[in-house]
């Protein structure tokens, strides 16, 4: 969770003598909206404050969220609750084989007294999108994410048409070797900042489930906590998380070595360095800090680039995605604070 200590500065700036991130959101501070968001999505789903601040600062990182596991564990409930816990417009899409592009983007519809076209928008044009079970949906209907997820737009008839900021994808998906499900695109993959599993809760967080009758019933009380123009402060103040020159000599070190790597194909990518850069800033933000550390960046690793390397056909069962950025991480040397 963040520090207490946190306070607010003007936009655009970095206070450089305090460890804290600068952002217009006055009267409350950095640190009490990142809590506050936290604790009403903690009210929905016991005993995962990982996922839960994971997913937080996917949101203020301006990235996109996979969430990966099997049914029943939360998935939809984690992505209902963040949604419900900021005051904004939120659409929820339920992904089925027969869904189309024009499901997600929308349709010009021809009227006949002014004899011209209106364009209907679809799901896509809100501030978060829930895409609820996203492959079982075909790979075109997928592809029409990309663009969204990418530019932050929406072509239709030739016409692109801007997608308002703050712009959150956040999917979840089943194990892609259950029935009815498409594999996503590597290309798809790529555009999310963060991808986590929820696993299954402890003993606890499960008997208090059933004191709470699960979290249909937590959703129903959820209330906004935080305003659109909070979060958007938020955002603006995680770009002023500083990142030194030996952090970016870092990232860019741990790229090289997952390209090198004996047991990856293909290894990570400009993109992958650069939005591993924006979900250490937003832990660091997330910690009460103007500037991000190694640690930082060894926290969010796992979740930013697991799903980015391709393994080698001969390394697959022997080795998982996890578990080569660990051996990365452990082969790159840590900058030494100066």
């Amino acid at each position: 969770m963040a520090s207490d200590g946190m306070q607010t500065a003007s936009a655009g700036s970095v206070d450089a003598g305090r460890d804290t991130p600068a952002g217009d959101i006055a009267p409350r501070t950095f640190a009490s909206l990142f809590e506050a968001i936290t604790d009403n999505v903690g009210r929905v789903l016991y005993g995962k404050d990982e996922s839960i601040e994971m997913a937080v600062i996917c949101l203020l990182a301006e990235g996109h969220l996979l969430i990966e596991d099997v049914p029943g564990v939360g998935k939809t409930s984690l992505a209902k609750a963040l949604s419900a816990s900021i005051d904004c417009v939120w659409k929820r899409v339920q992904f089925t084989p027969d869904l189309l592009p024009t499901d997600l983007i929308g349709v010009s519809i021809y009227q006949r007294s002014t004899e011209t076209f209106r364009f209907e928008a679809g799901p896509l044009f809100a501030n978060v999108l829930l895409a609820d079970e996203i492959n079982r949906a075909s790979p075109k209907t997928q592809s029409a994410l990309l663009e969204a997820m990418e530019e932050r737009q929406v072509t239709a008839d030739g016409v692109s048409r801007r997608l308002d900021p703050p712009f959150m994808v956040i999917a979840t998906q089943n194990p892609i070797d259950q029935e009815g499900t498409y594999r996503l695109p590597e290309s798809q993959l790529d555009r999310f900042l963060l991808r986590i599993s929820l696993g299954y809760p402890g003993r606890a967080a499960e008997i208090e489930m059933l004191d709470s009758q699960g979290a249909a019933a937590a959703l129903e009380s959820l209330v906004p906590v935080v305003s659109i123009e909070e979060v958007r402060a938020m955002i603006a103040a995680v770009r002023t998380v500083h990142v030194a020159d030996p952090l970016k000599s870092y990232m860019v070190d741990l790229s090289e070595a997952s390209r090198r790597h004996g047991g990856i194909e293909l290894g990570l990518s400009p993109r992958a360095t650069l939005q591993l850069a924006a979900a250490s800033r937003a832990h660091a933000a997330a910690r009460g800090r103007n500037y991000a550390t190694p640690d930082d960046v060894k926290a969010v690793s796992l979740a930013a680039l697991s799903h980015r390397v391709m393994l080698r056909a001969d390394r697959g069962e022997q080795l998982s995605p996890a578990d080569a950025i660990r051996e990365v991480l452990e082969s790159v040397p840590v900058p030494l604070a100066r």
